[in-house]
Formats: C-alpha cells, structure tokens, sequence
C-alpha cells in the first residue's frame, strides 16, 4: 500500500476489527460485511473500495462542506445488504478510507490543498487498477475524478472516455484544482478522451462551460429537454451504451446532485429520480469496457438525511457491481 505524508489528509487501512461492528448479525443470515475483504486482496477480489471523507475540494470552488460524511453512510447501509446469490460480498476489497483532518479548508491554501488531496487518492489506487481491479469510490467532492481518471489512464496506457449524469458539466476553468475543473484538467493532461455529460441544468452552466463542451466535441445532453420528454433520458442513455468504444475504457460517474432532493453539495428539488440513477448505472456498467464507478457529493447533514444518502449509494454500489459482474 502506497503512503503519503500529508498535512490535511491521512489514510486509514479498513480492519474487520474496526468495522465489522457496523455489520447487524442475524441468525440463518449472512451480510455482505461478513464476506468482504478488508486490506488484503483474495483471489476472488474484483473490485477495490475506498471511501473519501472530505469537502475541500467543494469549498475550494466556492461550495458547501458536507460531502465527508457521504462514505460513511453508505458503508453502514451496504455492509448490512443481505449476502444472496445475487451479490456475495467476497468480490469487494474494502481497503480504508482518505479523511481530512481538519474540519475547515480555509485555514489554507485550497487549491494546494486539493493538489495533495489529488496524489493521495491516484498512489493509493494505483497498485490495485494496475492489476485489473475495479475502483468503486465513495464520497468527497467531484475534484476526486481527476486523480481516478489520471489513475486509470496511466495504468492502461492510454486515454478514458468518461460518462457523467450530472447538473453541472464541472469543466471549469483551470484556475486551481477545486470540485469545479476535474475533467478540464483531465482533458488537458491528456488523460480523458472523450467526455460524455448527460442531464445538465441550463440554468447553472455558464456560456463559457458550454462554449467548451462544443469545443471539445463533448456529448451533453439537458434535464429540461427530459421533462418535455421523459422518454428522451432513456433514448439518449440507450444512444451512449451504443456508442461506447470496444477498444477504450470508460469511466463512469454519477454527482448525487442530480438526483432530485437529495442531500448533497449542491441540493436541487429539480432533477433524476433515484431510479433514474440507478437505470443510468445497471445500463452502464454491464459494459465489459468500464473501468471504475465514481459517486461523489453526497453530503448529509442530519440522522434522516444519512439515512436517504446512506441508502441510495448502498443501491447504486450493489446496482453496479451485479450487474457488472454478469
């Protein structure tokens, strides 16, 4: 396991000791959190867990904090999944999680902050994809993406296509790392090939966000042309699965913002049911091309709001993971 020293951040391994109190035992039942593995990789291990505890990256482009608390609502949902035929568990290495270590990013540079931020969480994932397994990241700020995608790019030795549902196209400016630019800067270091965005708001991206995406020849498609017609999110998601390349790898994201009343960094009351998410990622991720599974931004605040983002990460995880494992 790669180590960084870090002022903001640190690593903390996962131990079975540590969490396997999360997990509620029951009689004649057998839970996902018993059949996981935690550290060490096995020789059924496909996917690699990491959770993000941290909102820096969403301060830095003038957000809200909250996005820490993501993970660790989802792992008390998905540890307490039922072990069934249809997902064992032993197929999900859940190595630790990245936590800041201070509440408020404030206290320093930012846009540095999230620099470091961004090398922790590219060496830390870095010995598992170089060896084919899949990362399933939890938590923290959409700056996350770069690193992942920077990650994956240099481990199959070539650029990554990326397929977001997302409000906001996060191609901003490349004015300092923050929530805002990863797949600007993606796209520059030349690790994202081909970016694909579908259900943005076009009340909040900016002619300059959009002037971009044509530029750079990127798919974008608006949630307001889903409400005149529903049945376009289901042609345009049936497009891109038909599109995707056999020879590329592809990411696969989702921002908890765009699902409608969903506590997040960037709460909406307009946007994708939960089951339009989770449509969006069974569709996705049975592509034998994807290479990672990114859910970024939740960001609860109180015991009811963990509870909703607990639970739906805890579906969107088991939605991909069965169906990519077909």
């Amino acid at each position: 396991m790669f180590k960084i020293e870090s002022n903001y951040f640190c690593f903390n391994p996962a131990t079975s000791e540590r969490f396997l109190g999360i997990t509620i035992l029951r009689p004649t039942e057998t839970k996902i959190g018993q059949n996981l593995s935690y550290s060490e990789k096995t020789k059924t291990t496909k996917y690699v867990l990491l959770g993000i505890e941290e909102s820096f990256g969403p301060q830095a482009n003038k957000g809200n904090s909250g996005a820490e608390h993501g993970f660790m609502a989802f792992l008390h949902r998905f540890l307490n999944m039922q072990s069934n035929r249809f997902l064992h568990g032993n197929e999900v290495l859940f190595i630790g999680t990245i936590s800041q270590k201070i509440a408020d990013g404030n206290q320093g540079n930012l846009p540095e902050i999230v620099n470091e931020l961004d090398f922790l969480v590219e060496n830390t994932l870095r010995e598992y994809v170089q060896e084919g397994i899949i990362p399933i990241v939890i938590g923290g700020g959409h700056n996350n993406a770069f690193p992942i995608i920077k990650c994956v790019s240099e481990s199959k030795k070539n650029s990554i296509d990326v397929i977001n549902l997302d409000p906001h196209a996060d191609c901003r400016a490349m004015e300092g790392r923050h929530s805002g630019n990863s797949f600007s800067y993606a796209k520059n270091a030349g690790f994202l090939n081909h970016y694909s965005v579908m259900g943005l708001h076009k009340a909040y991206n900016s002619e300059y966000i959009l002037n971009y995406l044509d530029e750079q020849n990127f798919k974008y498609t608006f949630f307001e042309d889903y409400i005149e017609n529903p049945k376009e999110f289901e042609r345009d998601l049936n497009t891109i699965v038909q599109t995707i390349s056999e020879s590329r790898w592809f990411g696969l994201e989702l921002d908890l913002d765009c699902i409608q009343f969903m506590p997040s960094s960037a709460f909406t009351p307009s946007g994708f049911s939960v089951e339009n998410a989770r449509n969006y990622i069974r569709k996705l991720a049975f592509h034998e091309k994807c290479a990672y599974l990114h859910l970024p931004e939740g960001a609860p605040t109180t015991i009811q709001e963990e509870k909703i983002v607990g639970k739906t990460l805890a579906y969107l995880v088991w939605d991909f993971i069965t169906s990519n494992n077909r």
